[in-house]
């Protein structure tokens, strides 16, 4: 019910919409409450990222987008709502992708007091923007007490971050590299966004609350990102045409 409250004055093209509560009796005579969402045919993000079954996968241009989307939900409810309203359980699998790919974000805990704050958001924003982007879960088997999804991609931005892109993306990407060999400036533009974009997940995970990156500015960088990209690949298919 609190959440339906919070709910009520929600208005935005990334947030989940709710079509009705319910609350009854289940089959074993235990009370049942529920929220009843609008369908969203393509799954949640972490059915992309994760699920075994699923041979689709995401490419580059939709990640970014669908990051956008969740970055601009994000902006929204800690911004533009009075009060100001914190997700609080922000993961891949409460992200859910309609006809168009365009990400909606969902199943609130709505915390409102001083045990949970914007700053935890953004902390799990940008462990998403990781996980999205190198396609390793948080409780990855790698990781352990002296490394984390964090100082993984921490790592590999003095290195070469192009070793901890997912090979899925990587795969995608890589394709476009039959048509990009005769451009080296558009492959080398394409990979400075896979930089920039894992940079944006490290900024917003870091361990001070104080450091993270404000949602506001990560809006403007991905966009950036999408931009850049979309010249290219724009280009791209007018070539391939």
């Amino acid at each position: 019910m609190r959440e339906c409250e919070a709910w009520r004055n929600l208005r935005h093209r990334n947030l989940l919409k709710i079509i009705t509560s319910c609350s009854s009796i289940d089959f074993q005579g235990n009370p049942f409450k529920a929220l009843v969402y609008e369908f969203m045919p393509n799954g949640s993000l972490h059915d992309w990222l994760h699920s075994s079954g699923n041979t689709s996968r995401l490419n580059l241009l939709q990640m970014i987008k669908i990051l956008i989307d969740v970055a601009n939900a994000l902006d929204y409810i800690h911004n533009h709502c009075l009060p100001t309203i914190i997700h609080g359980d922000l993961k891949p699998s409460n992200i859910l992708l309609d006809n168009d790919m365009v990400a909606h974000v969902g199943d609130f805990e709505y915390g409102l007091g001083s045990e949970m704050t914007s700053n935890g958001d953004i902390y799990s924003f940008g462990i998403l923007v990781l996980e999205a982007m190198t396609g390793k879960h948080p409780t990855d088997d790698i990781f352990n007490e002296d490394l984390c999804l964090h100082k993984f991609a921490s790592r590999a931005l003095l290195d070469n971050v192009i070793d901890i892109i997912d090979v899925n993306i990587l795969n995608l990407y890589q394709d476009d590299r039959i048509v990009l060999q005769n451009n080296e400036e558009n492959a080398k533009k394409i990979e400075e966004c896979l930089t920039l974009t894992i940079k944006i997940g490290v900024a917003c995970s870091m361990d001070s609350p104080t450091q993270r990156m404000d949602v506001k500015k990560v809006v403007r960088e991905l966009q950036r990102i999408l931009d850049t990209l979309e010249n290219i690949y724009g280009t791209l298919f007018i070539i391939q045409v």
